[in-house]
C-alpha cells in the first residue's frame, strides 16, 4: 500500500513540475526574464527598457521581434537613451522620424543567436575583435576587456555589455549602457 501512495505522490509531483513555467534565467530592470518568452514579451516587463519598448512600438518592429528569429539584441537602457543629446529621443519618436528610428533600432540587432561565448569566440578568432553585421546593414566591432564585451559603432561610440546572455525563446538579449549609432 505504501508503494502505491508513494507512486501517486511521485506522479503528482511530476505533473505539477511540468505545468510550472520555465525558471527565470536573469533579472533585468527588476523583472524576471523567461527563456520561454520572446524578446518583446520579456522586454515590456523591464523598468530599465521602457524607452526601448516605446521606440520599438513607434518603429513598428514589435511583430518582427516577436517573430521566430533567432535574433541577438543589444538592448540600450533608459539611461543610455537619456544620455543622447537633448531632444534626440523625442525627435526619433515622432511619426515623421520612423525611418531614422528604425535604422537606429535595427542597428542593435544581429540575425542569429550570439551568446557571450559565441561573441568571445568570434573576438578571439578575429585576433581581438569581431565585426558584426547588423540587420540594418551597418557594422559593429566587438572587443573584450577581461570578461566585459564592448561594442564600437561606426561613429566611434562605445557601449559595454552590462548584462549578457538573457536567453529568449527567439534569441538572446545583451543589455548595453549606450545607444549605438549608425553612420
Amino acid at each position: 500500500m505504501k508503494s502505491v501512495k508513494l507512486s501517486a505522490l511521485v506522479i503528482a509531483a511530476i505533473v505539477s513540475a511540468a505545468t510550472v513555467p520555465a525558471m527565470a534565467q536573469v533579472m533585468v530592470g527588476g523583472a524576471p526574464m523567461y527563456s520561454n518568452k520572446d524578446i518583446i514579451d520579456n522586454a515590456v516587463n523591464s523598468k530599465d527598457h521602457t524607452t526601448l519598448v516605446a521606440a520599438v512600438k513607434a518603429a513598428g518592429l514589435v511583430d518582427t521581434l516577436k517573430g521566430p528569429g533567432p535574433f541577438t539584441v543589444f538592448a540600450p537602457t533608459n539611461a543610455a537613451f537619456a544620455a543622447l543629446p537633448a531632444g534626440t529621443v523625442d525627435t526619433l519618436l515622432k511619426p515623421e522620424s520612423k525611418t531614422a528610428l528604425t535604422k537606429v533600432l535595427t542597428y542593435h540587432v544581429v540575425a542569429g543567436k550570439m551568446d557571450s561565448a559565441a561573441l568571445s569566440k568570434a573576438i578571439d578568432a578575429g585576433g581581438g575583435k569581431a565585426t558584426l553585421t547588423e540587420v540594418s546593414g551597418g557594422m559593429l566591432t566587438a572587443t573584450r576587456s577581461g570578461s566585459t564585451i564592448m561594442l564600437t559603432d561606426e561613429s566611434g561610440g562605445m557601449a559595454h555589455v552590462t548584462i549578457a546572455d538573457v536567453v529568449q525563446s527567439n534569441g538572446v538579449i545583451h543589455v548595453v549602457d549606450k545607444v549605438l549609432l549608425p553612420k
